[in-house]
């Protein structure tokens, strides 16, 4: 089978790309980085790809100040880099239309929460675990969804399960669930790979 080529989008830190790309190197499994974006030029995410020899590009409103050309930009650097799909992987910024529809249904993000309780516009950080925390519900964890055009919207994959425990702070339970989403999202990508229907 032919390996699939994966198109990561990071904002931050970027640990679920180091995820995704410490399981793309296990034996046997069919999926590469293609190539990372990433929005912020200073990103360890993208600091990471570079010492990884992945092709990265920064590519934000800083680049591209009209946004349908950023949009254009986004599309036009996965493609070149033949990404078959993508993951925004901590990406604090919508897609544009162009984006998404070049690969509908092929993109794939990660919210710390399961949805659509937990999601919407506004719901990032420490913030979603404080709402968790607030509503007093025994299970959260991360969800894996397929991108639309709005916020956390798009049809749920996977979910992995983190029980709320007794004294959690937002801080603790964001900790285990980031831990969570290393293990969902190369699962799910690793699936896709493998053929497996979504």
């Amino acid at each position: 089978m032919c390996t699939l080529r994966v198109g990561v989008l990071v904002s931050h830190h970027g640990s679920n790309l180091r995820a995704l790309h410490r399981a793309s190197l296990e034996p046997g499994v069919r999926f590469e980085i293609a190539v990372v974006i990433g929005n912020n030029s200073d990103a360890s995410g993208l600091a990471y790809a570079r010492e990884n020899r992945i092709p990265a590009r920064h590519l934000s409103g800083a680049t591209h100040p009209d946004p349908g050309a950023l949009d254009d930009a986004i599309r036009a650097v996965l493609v070149e880099h033949a990404a078959e799909w993508v993951v925004t992987a901590g990406y604090m910024k919508k897609l544009g239309p162009r984006t998404r529809g070049h690969f509908d249904s092929r993109i794939l993000n990660i919210h710390p929460a399961p949805l659509p309780r937990f999601g919407g516009a506004g719901m990032f950080g420490l913030r979603v675990h404080e709402a968790v925390l607030a509503s007093g519900v025994a299970v959260t964890g991360p969800t894996v969804h397929l991108v639309d055009g709005d916020y956390d919207t798009g049809r749920v994959i996977a979910h992995h399960e983190v029980p709320v425990l007794a004294g959690d702070t937002a801080e603790t339970l964001a900790a285990r669930v980031l831990a969570a989403e290393h293990v969902v999202l190369p699962r799910v990508v690793r699936d896709i790979a493998a053929g497996k229907r979504l």
